[in-house]
């Protein structure tokens, strides 16, 4: 199943390569899919973690470029463990008897195909907890469509709503609309949220990064979002981030507690009432979890 990395239209950028003959994409990708980490993962939000944690599979590459990923040892280099779906499968299976609440993609767009049969193939074999997809949101909109019926939770980014900003920061001035419609298509597929037992099985959790100096980029991406789904999705607005090595002002720093109260109380007056909030203590390496590369 790779005849969708033939001439790869996967994202946004479509950059059309044939990862199939061994040519790497935008996504620093082949066909073949790679992965750096699959653990239980504590630190999402409480209806994705749960106790128990989240089955997070980290995949090597991302169609994103963001200039301060905190995971660019694996998005932007060509490391990692080769899987094929029956892998991939066996790695879901194997979470699932470690009691996690779910299985949790994390950046997975440009693997997208191998993940709806490895889901498949998995299911087959007795997978019977939620799938969750991970991402940045640089998706196309076939690509989201493709995934209907295989995805449960769909964790999306919604990191700039400016082109500039996302043209400065990520390289891609189309990124808020691509990711508008993604979400759309999202909601169209997982409309109403389901959490049982604290755990959510079905729905949308929109995550805003708050970057230092950005909280008016962050008031409009809620302010979009919020007109459009209003409280019929959930939001998470993190104030996590944490400056990586040698960023432009004012990225190298982290966000202030002003600032986010800033974007919190705006939540408020908005009348959102399905936000998580974070304690900034969570801006810390500590919470970047470790990765296997080999």
């Amino acid at each position: 199943m790779h005849i969708e990395y033939n001439e790869c239209h996967l994202c946004a950028r479509n950059c059309a390569v044939n990862r199939n003959a061994g040519k790497i994409g935008y996504c620093r990708s082949t066909s073949e899919m790679k992965i750096c980490r699959a653990a239980p993962h504590n630190w999402e939000e409480p209806i994705i973690s749960g106790t128990n944690g989240s089955g997070t599979i980290f995949f090597s590459g991302c169609s994103m470029g963001c200039i301060f990923c905190q995971n660019s040892e694996i998005s932007r280099a060509s490391v990692g463990r080769p899987v094929t779906e029956k892998d991939l499968a066996n790695i879901m299976l194997d979470l699932q008897m470690k009691g996690v609440h779910n299985v949790n993609f994390v950046t997975p767009t440009h693997f997208a195909p191998g993940v709806v049969e490895a889901v498949r193939i998995a299911r087959k074999s007795g997978l019977n907890i939620p799938i969750a997809y991970n991402t940045g949101t640089l998706d196309s909109l076939d690509t989201v469509k493709m995934l209907d019926g295989t995805v449960d939770v769909y964790l999306p980014d919604y990191k700039y709503v400016r082109n500039t900003t996302a043209e400065k920061y990520s390289f891609a001035p189309m990124y808020p609309t691509v990711a508008l419609d993604a979400i759309r298509e999202m909601v169209r597929q997982r409309p109403t949220p389901v959490i049982r037992d604290g755990i959510m099985v079905s729905g949308v959790v929109i995550r805003i990064l708050l970057l230092p100096g950005h909280v008016a980029e962050a008031k409009l991406s809620l302010g979009t979002l919020y007109r459009e789904f209003g409280n019929n999705v959930n939001y998470s607005l993190m104030g996590q981030y944490t400056p990586p090595i040698g960023m432009p002002a004012p990225l190298n720093r982290r966000v202030t507690a002003s600032e986010y109260r800033e974007l919190v109380d705006y939540a408020i007056k908005l009348g959102v009432d399905t936000a998580f909030v974070q304690e900034l203590s969570s801006a810390s390496d500590a919470y970047i979890p470790p990765f296997y590369i080999n």
